[in-house]
Formats: structure tokens, C-alpha cells, sequence
């Protein structure tokens, strides 16, 4: 940091291992708590401004009858949400200049993600059963980053929920991507229930973009229009 005196820091980095989170507890809040804290004093030494990626696991996911907006209450779950939730508090407390950028359903070009393992399961298996109880926003990669830079270049600090706009389940997403890629998949409707996984996932976590909308940002394309452009990315469409 002091050889470079970055202007901006975009923390990209986090333990996203969501059920072996509950075992390797420590292990998930030293790089989301104690690594944003240090980023955060680290941003402050020099003057940066720091953008936090965080994730809709702050919430509870039982619903509250509306999409949750950036300062309704938090409450998560599992490891993963507390200890991302636990550096979104240090970096409030220790940085003069952040925003926190919650975001969920992440996918694109790089690393696993459910748009590609959809796809490979679809062309090995030709039957799936999809979670059709959990709810929220897809977000393409090429969006969020488009989002994050233009955040970054205003002082307009604070909580952000940054998604594609729309809301649907893993099972409208999974339907959506095998029609628009013209793989030939029997696709079935399940429960959370049938698929039980150590760590809790939020049955309802879609996010409103209040802040986003008051103050004056674009909203994000709908998550079907940024699946399409991700598929053609993929050579899919």
C-alpha cells in the first residue's frame, strides 16, 4: 500500500467455502473479518477509499413480505454471513471513506459458479431436480464490476445492494439457462429439504437497490438479459 498509495481498493478477496465454513470457523473470520480490518487501516494510512464486497448471507433470508433494503436488520445464519457481516462492522468502524457492496447468485467467466455447473451437470446427467425454495438475484460479474467502478469514482459512501434486477429461484435460473443455451435437460422442481447441506442458505434473500436508485446510479440490467450476454460470452447461445 505505501509503494503504490492506491487512490482506491476494491476487496475482492474473501472465504466463500460456505459449508466449510462451519467447521473451519477461524479460518473464515481471519480473511473476512481480520483481512478487511487490516485492509481497512491499511486504506486509512493512505487515504484510499475501499470497496467491500459483501453478500446477502447478512440476512436471515425468512422474508419480510419485500426485497431487503441496505439498512434493514441483519441477521445471518451461518459462519459465512456472521464473519462477512463482522467485517462490514470494522470496516464501518476504522474507514472514513467505504462502501459496502452486498451482492448475491455471483457468476461469470471465471471460477465455478451455478451457471456453469448447470450447464455440465445438464450435458452429463440429461435429468436434474433444482431448488425451487430459495429465492433471489442472479449478478453477473461484467455488471458489478461496471458498478463498483462507478461507485468508486464519487464520495457517495455507504451500503450498496448491487444484483441484476428480477428476482427468481435456482430453478427459474437453472430453466432459464437451458433454454437460452438450447441444452435438452429433464428439469425438476425440489425442496431445500431433499438436499440438506451443512450451512443454512436464505430461503428469501433478494435485495432492493434503494441506494443505488437515491443516488442516482443506474440500476443493473435484469438477470435474464445478463445471462444472455454471459452465455454468448461462453459460446452457449
Amino acid at each position: 500500500m505505501k509503494e503504490i498509495q492506491p487512490d482506491v481498493i476494491v476487496h475482492c478477496a474473501a472465504y466463500t467455502a460456505v459449508d466449510l465454513a462451519e467447521t473451519e470457523v477461524d479460518k473464515a473470520f481471519e480473511v473476512n473479518t481480520d483481512g478487511a480490518r487490516n485492509l481497512a487501516v491499511a486504506a486509512e494510512k493512505v487515504g484510499a477509499k475501499l470497496v467491500y464486497v459483501s453478500t446477502d448471507y447478512v440476512f436471515d433470508g425468512k422474508g419480510m413480505g419485500r426485497p431487503y433494503q441496505e439498512y434493514d436488520a441483519t441477521n445471518p445464519q451461518g459462519v459465512y454471513g456472521r464473519s462477512k457481516l463482522a467485517g462490514e462492522r470494522l470496516i464501518q468502524t476504522l474507514s472514513s471513506k467505504y462502501f459496502i457492496v452486498r451482492t448475491s447468485w455471483v457468476f461469470g467467466s471465471n471460477g465455478n459458479n451455478f451457471v456453469k455447473t448447470m450447464l455440465k451437470f445438464g450435458r452429463e446427467r440429461g435429468k436434474l431436480k433444482v431448488v425451487n425454495d430459495q429465492v433471489g438475484s442472479p449478478t453477473y460479474t461484467v455488471d458489478l464490476a461496471r458498478f463498483l467502478l462507478d461507485l468508486a469514482s464519487t464520495e457517495k459512501y455507504g451500503i450498496y445492494h448491487a444484483s441484476n434486477t428480477g428476482i427468481c429461484s435456482w430453478y427459474d435460473f437453472a430453466k432459464e439457462i437451458f433454454e437460452r443455451s438450447g441444452v435438452k435437460v429433464e428439469l425438476t422442481p425440489c425442496t431445500t429439504e431433499e438436499f440438506p447441506r451443512p450451512a443454512p442458505r436464505p430461503a428469501y434473500s433478494a435485495m432492493d437497490h434503494m441506494a443505488i436508485r437515491t443516488n442516482g446510479f443506474a440500476l443493473l440490467p435484469p438477470w435474464q438479459d445478463a445471462l444472455e450476454r454471459f452465455l454468448t460470452e461462453m459460446g452457449e447461445v
